[in-house]
């Protein structure tokens, strides 16, 4: 046994014993030279079935309004400020939205999530989402997570009232790269409606995009700060380029670096649910298998916000493929 496998053990050890690995280790960790990357994918699995169990995760999601947004993140071709040439349209009507609720529950997936590209919603589009929420809970009866933006206090705590078991606000990119990424807000914004929603008692989904010019030490400073928040669930977002944006031309990450930087991220948040998104039937392709085996407890199905995605049936079979639930 070699002194990197040697490391990687001994940490891992120290995760499942309770303990949470130093920043100096993880600084380690997450430079594993390639020829050791199986050893630390092995090591991030073994601590996820010990801790999170066979268990996948399987979420779908519907864009309920799309493009048209305030923001100028340069990832996003939903944007106002990028000509990317997709579709828009104002939140969909009630009946759309309930009926895609019952489409996921009778494919299987367990919870649905409303997303809508704004900076946040006004009193009146809260209304009409809270609305929307009781319709489902009423008509269809599957778990209802909500990604809106920016939220106050209030209409956190009437989510929660409405049942609403998570809410999802990426920080998106790490704090030292953030201003590369959008300037419409900052980084802080971002942390503060993450402790809102912590704060009143709902479950948080917080991660990021990677892939997007930041460094490798840059994706890590991303992984210690959303360990600081706990979240119930963590999604990794890999960029895909899309036509318009600034980032339309940025170079695509290897699926070695995506490896490591899910297998890291589990040493860091052991007990969280690491939820691969967008991006990953572009990146991984045949490859995904090793992604549910390298420290990932749970992937988007059906779709993105402009991208289509893998059919629910297709993950399922792959997810009874290695022997996993969902």
């Amino acid at each position: 046994m070699n002194s990197e496998t040697e490391f990687i053990i001994s940490c891992k050890d120290k995760v499942l014993s309770g303990h949470k690995i130093s920043q100096e280790e993880a600084e380690r960790l997450i430079n594993t030279p390639d020829d050791s990357l199986h050893v630390l994918s092995d090591a991030a699995n073994e601590i996820t079935r010990k801790l999170c169990g066979d268990v996948v995760d399987v979420e779908a999601l519907i864009n309920a309004k799309k493009g048209k947004c305030q923001e100028d993140c340069s990832f996003c071709s939903q944007s106002a400020f990028f000509k990317t040439g997709i579709d828009t349209y104002k939140l969909l009507p009630p009946e759309t939205i309930v009926q895609n609720a019952m489409l996921a529950k009778e494919d299987g997936v367990k919870s649905f999530c409303l997303v809508c590209a704004w900076r946040g919603p006004t009193e009146k589009d809260f209304e009409q989402i809270s609305s929307i929420i009781e319709k489902i809970n009423q008509d269809v009866g599957i778990e209802v997570n909500c990604s809106l933006g920016f939220i106050n206090q209030d209409m956190a705590i009437k989510l929660k009232k409405l049942g609403v078991k998570r809410y999802n606000h990426n920080l998106e990119a790490p704090r030292s790269f953030f201003e590369k990424i959008c300037t419409t807000h900052t980084y802080d914004d971002r942390m503060k409606t993450n402790h809102i929603v912590k704060d009143v008692g709902l479950e948080l989904c917080c991660g990021g995009i990677i892939g997007m010019g930041e460094t490798r030490m840059q994706r890590l400073e991303l992984g210690l700060d959303l360990a600081g928040l706990s979240p119930e669930e963590c999604p990794i977002n890999m960029l895909v380029p899309q036509k318009g944006t600034p980032l339309e031309l940025q170079t695509r990450l290897s699926i070695t670096e995506i490896l490591r930087t899910i297998a890291v991220f589990r040493f860091l948040m052991p007990k969280t649910i690491l939820k691969i998104a967008g991006g990953r039937e572009v990146y991984l392709s045949n490859d995904q298998e090793k992604v549910l085996l390298g420290g990932a407890n749970g992937i988007i199905t059906g779709g993105y916000l402009t991208i289509g995605g893998n059919r629910p049936t297709d993950d399922f079979q792959m997810i009874s493929k290695i022997g996993l639930e969902a």
